[in-house]
């Protein structure tokens, strides 16, 4: 069955059909990695929008129950070059095509991907749909111009109500804007106990919990749309350790005040170098972001960069000056990608056993 995907330029790119049979909208992007197609597709980083992948083959190793970032994914569709026909891997429980059928998400394969990255790199991430042949093109063009996209995907993927994730050494509050699984089993793999809490938590709820550390997850969407999430962290950051990642690392630095805003394109895969400013690191790392921290609204600030992005000199990194408190652009729990940076996980811990030791609380 034929798909066609159209572009708010007007662009238009005719393929088959695979997964859910719906029609839908959202905000068209790429990803540039090789490989973790699951994990990309399950991570709700990527809320509301529809996900291209420039590798040519996906789903050659299928779907598995270890490699899932949520539960419930919410990206809105599947671009890629070719579906495998065949998933050959001693993991595999079922194939991409039956997995988005489950989960409702539509794909569209035999178009050319190169193509369709070269327009999203020259004029910037769009919006786009996913339908089936049938419907007055200039109608469809005329509804995808029309569309409004929402701007509540964290309160889409944010848990409602907190949870714990039993363990027996550090507590962390985990505030939840739309976490990765693989930022959990980090810190459940240095023996934490987590409580995961709603990105609606207050400064005060947070207090009464008296953590060790909070983390700040990854999430959709524009920073600027989560607004009470600034005064909760200005509300808890002289008061404990804090660790930021993605959205959690942008929340952060305007909390400080800082700005952010979007990019052209964004950073979307596993093969992003970036230098730790102070020793000259170099780590390759997996991104999944369409805004960043604005370079030149630190100064102003008590925070200081710590990571750039070597190829576009974006900020990945800040640290408060005078807090036990840092963030980063990147994921350090990969997932997929490479793991050249979860040492951040154990310097979140060095400085939340050294906070307790100044505090006297060993």
């Amino acid at each position: 069955m034929k798909r066609l995907l159209i572009l708010e330029d007007g662009t238009i790119f005719e393929g088959t059909a695979f997964g859910a049979d719906i029609e839908v909208t959202g905000e068209v992007v790429f990803s540039t990695g090789m490989t973790g197609y699951q994990e990309s597709i399950t991570d709700q980083s990527y809320n509301g929008q529809i996900l291209t992948f420039t590798y040519p083959l996906v789903g050659n190793y299928g779907i598995n129950r270890d490699d899932y970032e949520s539960i419930v994914p919410t990206c809105k569709g599947i671009v890629v070059r070719e579906n495998a026909r065949l998933a050959s891997n001693w993991r595999n429980q079922m194939s991409l095509d039956e997995f988005l059928q489950r989960k409702n998400i539509p794909g569209i394969s035999g178009i050319d991907t190169r193509a369709l990255t070269r327009i999203i790199r020259h004029h910037g991430t769009m919006k786009a749909t996913l339908v089936n042949p049938g419907d007055e093109i200039k109608h469809i063009q005329d509804q995808l111009r029309a569309t409004v996209l929402p701007t509540n995907q964290v309160e889409q993927v944010s848990t409602s109500t907190a949870y714990p994730s039993p363990g027996t050494g550090r507590n962390i509050v985990v505030v939840d804007f739309g976490l990765k699984h693989s930022i959990l089993r980090e810190l459940s793999k240095r023996e934490c106990n987590l409580t995961i809490v709603p990105h609606t938590i207050t400064a005060e709820e947070i207090i009464d919990m008296n953590p060790d550390g909070v983390m700040l997850t990854n999430g959709p969407g524009d920073p600027t749309d989560v607004p009470e999430a600034l005064e909760m962290i200005r509300g808890i950051q002289d008061k404990f350790p804090i660790f930021g990642i993605c959205l959690g690392h942008q929340l952060f630095a305007m909390a400080n005040g800082a700005t952010t805003s979007k990019m052209k394109f964004g950073h979307r895969g596993f093969n992003h170098a970036v230098r730790e400013i102070a020793t000259g690191r170099v780590d390759f790392t997996s991104q999944n972001h369409g805004y960043a921290v604005d370079a030149d609204s630190i100064d102003k600030t008590d925070l200081m960069v710590t990571h750039i992005e070597i190829n576009d000199k974006s900020v990945e990194g800040v640290r408060h000056k005078y807090l036990p408190a840092f963030s980063v652009q990147f994921h350090p729990d990969a997932a997929p990608g490479p793991h050249d940076a979860d040492y951040l996980f154990d310097e979140f811990m060095e400085m939340i056993d050294a906070t307790k030791l100044e505090k006297g609380d060993f």
